[in-house]
């Protein structure tokens, strides 16, 4: 099975794993899985970390790629077509960052391993 992880669930799987829910780490720890994370996350990352708002994370955003490929997880582009897929994603629901990974894993048809229930408006199937 193809996953997306959500940004939260990608940083905790690498520095507190603990934090995960029971279904998200079986999933991202299941060797028959491919785990992928979007250039959404390594943006949001890298911005919040230059605006301060994940100081912690500064070490992890400078290994970011070296990280995401020791832990055996896939890289994620965007594209065009994704970009205007989220862009013209219906709702409320103003996080860039969100509409992006909800764009593709609706592109994908994959679902996504995160915490966060406010992706649910998307009507993308989310592993929690």
């Amino acid at each position: 099975m193809r996953v997306l992880l959500d940004t939260h669930a990608l940083i905790w799987a690498i520095t507190d794993p603990a934090r995960l829910s029971r279904p998200a780490s079986t999933t991202i720890s299941n060797q028959a899985n491919e785990i992928l994370v979007s250039a959404a996350s390594a943006w949001e990352i890298g911005t919040k970390v230059r605006l301060g708002k994940l100081p912690a994370a500064q070490a992890f955003e400078e290994s970011l790629v070296e990280t995401i490929e020791s832990a055996g997880y896939s890289q994620l582009s965007i594209d065009i077509a994704t970009a205007l897929r989220a862009a013209r994603l219906p709702g409320q629901h103003r996080d860039p960052f969100d509409r992006m990974l909800a764009a593709q894993a609706l592109d994908l048809d994959i679902p996504i391993i995160s915490a966060d229930r406010q992706l649910d408006v998307f009507g993308i199937r989310r592993i929690w």
